[in-house]
């Protein structure tokens, strides 16, 4: 049985550990040290492996021989026994579930944020394929790997993606997920307890660092420094880095000597959304909501929340809490009703007959030429009808005008083309969105 007062001195020692390193640190290298048997000249630790032992004694000489008994000056009298690696009691199996539980919320990843949930399209199948490389050979592929783009489009989302699965596959690498104003904070917090050397041996023993939004790093030039040394420290090791930014590296106010590094590997860019993906985002939303809504009410959303993916997400909130509270199915009245202020308008710019032809030709997949013609055989007919039915609806140049740009039809021509194509839209799905993407196409 050990004694009392040994392991009061025990649970000393790791207190004062606790206080002095980062909790990251602690979990991985104090918390598997299992007291065995301690006397006034010996105390014996079980340790996972000898790499833990290494690491103690060239790192936390100093602390055990403050606090644990001393062979020779400068020497804890320790003897380490190496775990075997055999089914182990029964009562430490709990533990091992709570470490593994525990990991999750040390590296603060969110749990919704993994590659499944994820709705690739166009403007990011690129990029999620380089973060799932990363994750599936971490230093081996893509290093670092640097995703830059615009607010709300997915690089949190990705970034905790890598994290999920690098820790799923293997639960002994040690993973920091970490904002950079939390490396700022934590920078600071060791220059204060002057125990900088810990922080360093933390970041610089990591196999996985993911850090988002680097640009908050910019005119700070000290924390810079510290950065790029632990950045090439971990990149020398072949270690994994992967960072994000709301700009590529060149167009960031940093070192030139920060910026080349960060461009050694791969930099990838994810782009708004089209409006696919954001009704397939809408769609996914809303089904893990429990929220049932209509393709065409996706749609309507879709169109006039564009450049957010986070935006989508508070819509579907919403919209949701709306529907439940009152009791109401969704509609596109109760959708512009509940989300009107969120809506985006895009600046218009000059829109000219042109234009619309230009657009309306590719669309159908006939000739301008055709559309200012006399053909009336349906497949130039029809298309020739929606340029004008565009005409009407996004210029303000007078019927006669824009009849004249036809081949020299009558205002009475277009208005019964307005008229046709007005009413065919209200039941046409696939002709609504032909003449949204239309219109979006002739403003962009």
């Amino acid at each position: 049985m050990l004694e009392c007062k040994q392991k009061e001195c025990w649970n000393q020692f790791l207190d004062f550990i606790k206080q002095r390193c980062s909790p990251a640190e602690f979990e991985n290298w104090f918390r598997p040290i299992v007291l065995i048997s301690s006397t006034d000249e010996l105390i014996t630790l079980e340790v996972p492996n000898i790499f833990v032992r290494e690491y103690l004694l060239d790192n936390y000489k100093q602390e055990f021989c403050d606090f644990l008994p001393e062979k020779s000056p400068g020497e804890p009298s320790i003897e380490f026994v190496i775990a075997k690696k055999v089914v182990q009691e029964p009562t430490f199996q709990p533990q091992v579930e709570v470490d593994n539980s525990s990991a999750i919320l040390k590296l603060k990843l969110n749990k919704l944020y993994t590659f499944e949930n994820f709705i690739e399209g166009p403007s990011n199948q690129f990029v999620k394929s380089a973060a799932q490389g990363v994750a599936l050979h971490p230093g081996k592929s893509y290093n670092p790997l640097f995703i830059h783009g615009g607010v709300g489009l997915g690089k949190t989302h990705l970034l905790h993606g890598i994290g999920h699965h690098i820790l799923k596959g293997n639960k002994r690498l040690n993973i920091a997920c970490i904002t950079t104003e939390g490396f700022i904070n934590d920078l600071v917090e060791h220059l204060k307890s002057k125990t900088l050397d810990k922080m360093k041996r933390f970041y610089r023993n990591l196999d996985v660092l993911l850090v988002d939004d680097i640009q908050f790093l910019q005119n700070r030039l000290n924390f810079e420094e510290e950065f790029c040394n632990t950045f090439e420290s971990l990149i020398h090791q072949n270690k994994q880095i992967v960072i994000t930014s709301d700009k590529p590296p060149s167009q960031l106010k940093l070192s030139e000597r920060l910026i080349a590094r960060m461009e050694w590997g791969l930099v990838a860019n994810i782009a708004a959304p089209d409006l696919e993906t954001r009704v397939a985002i809408l769609q996914h939303k809303a089904e893990l909501k429990g929220l049932k809504m209509p393709h065409k009410v996706a749609f309507f959303i879709a169109e006039h929340i564009y450049n957010n993916v986070r935006q989508l997400e508070g819509a579907i909130n919403r919209l949701s809490a709306y529907c439940r509270m009152m009791q109401q199915e969704v509609t596109e009245d109760i959708a512009e009703q509940t989300l009107g202020e969120m809506f985006e308008e895009t600046p218009k710019k000059s829109v000219t007959i042109d234009g619309i032809l230009a657009s309306v030709a590719s669309m159908f997949n006939v000739k301008v030429s055709e559309l200012r013609g006399t053909s009336r055989e349906k497949k130039i007919a029809f298309p020739r009808q929606v340029a004008m039915y565009l005409a009407k609806e996004m210029m303000n140049d007078s019927l006669m005008k824009v009849a004249s740009s036809f081949g020299g039809k009558t205002h009475s021509t277009v208005i019964h083309a307005w008229k046709k194509v007005s009413k065919q839209v209200e039941t046409d799905e696939t002709l609504r969105r032909q003449i949204l993407m239309t219109k979006r196409n002739i403003e962009a």
